[in-house]
């Protein structure tokens, strides 16, 4: 790799601090490198990378600054290096500790590069369509306004499944599985899978369970109506940014999405040994 560009979490000064070592490094080292301005981390919600090839994404920060930089930067197929600043850091490989010898490892070339599928979500209210996004990690449908239980039918393939009575339905990627899904009893898959992952969130029976489906399926879930009859109020996320409010007959149809986020592998390690340890922090 010659050419870099590092995006970092501006809310945190030890990752600014971070970027400025790490380009300062590479340069040094006659690549060229790239960091992108604090007051584009202020003022506009999307990177744009620099004119000409940018051969390597540097994210200095936690998950989320990597889950929002891929879904801003999809369609690029630009791979990303994570560098973990926060807590468990599922994506993000390296400690800061070991971004310099990571770093040597570019530039010799030493690394593989992992795909990791996205979902492409299409939100549909009053009957038309009003946005189409994609996520790394997963999109939620969650109940919003009062503190009660909504009812979620899920249909896929064009079938129906079964209505759901929950605080909120998640439908991950393999990727999105060690996140929300995680939490909400979802299993842990393997990330290069193909899979689509549909978890209720606390849901008001005693035989709701996770359930995994193929990556060529597609799934939809609607709002149904509250137990008066009455319209329900919900919301859709992805990768817990953009929200869509929802309410009952509106849906959300979601599928696996033709973009890919490119991640970068330094360590020749499996997936089982990197849950292995994070786990054991816990």
């Amino acid at each position: 790799m010659k050419t870099f560009y590092i995006i970092a979490n501006s809310d945190k000064e030890e990752s600014l601090r971070l970027a400025e070592q790490a380009k300062r490094y590479l340069t040094e080292r006659g690549q060229v490198c790239v960091v992108r301005g604090q007051e584009q981390e202020h003022g506009n919600a999307h990177c744009e990378l620099p004119s000409g090839n940018v051969d390597g994404i540097l994210v200095l920060g936690g998950d989320g600054t990597l889950l929002r930089a891929a879904r801003e930067l999809a369609g690029r197929k630009i791979p990303f290096l994570g560098i973990n600043l926060g807590h468990l850091g599922y994506l993000a490989e390296i400690e800061e500790q070991n971004l310099m010898p990571a770093l040597d490892r570019l530039i010799e070339g030493s690394y593989t590069v992992e795909d990791r599928m996205m979902l492409r979500g299409s939100v549909c209210v009053d009957g038309q369509q009003i946005a189409s996004d994609i996520a790394l990690n997963d999109i939620v449908l969650n109940r919003s306004g009062n503190l009660r239980v909504v009812d979620y039918k899920v249909y896929v393939n064009g079938e129906y499944l079964n209505s759901f009575t929950a605080d909120g339905m998640i439908v991950s990627t393999p990727t999105g599985s060690t996140g929300y899904s995680l939490s909400a009893g979802g299993p842990i898959i393997s990330p290069t899978a193909s899979m689509l992952v549909l978890t209720p969130i606390c849901p008001h029976t005693l035989n709701s369970r996770s359930i995994v489906f193929s990556g060529e399926d597609h799934i939809r879930i609607e709002i149904g109506k509250g137990r008066r009859g009455d319209t329900d109020e919900a919301c859709a996320t992805f990768d817990g940014d953009a929200i869509f409010p929802l309410k009952t007959g509106d849906y959300v149809e979601i599928k696996k999405s033709r973009e890919v986020t490119r991640i970068l592998k330094i360590n020749q390690v499996s997936f089982l040994e990197v849950l292995r340890n994070k786990l054991s922090r816990n």
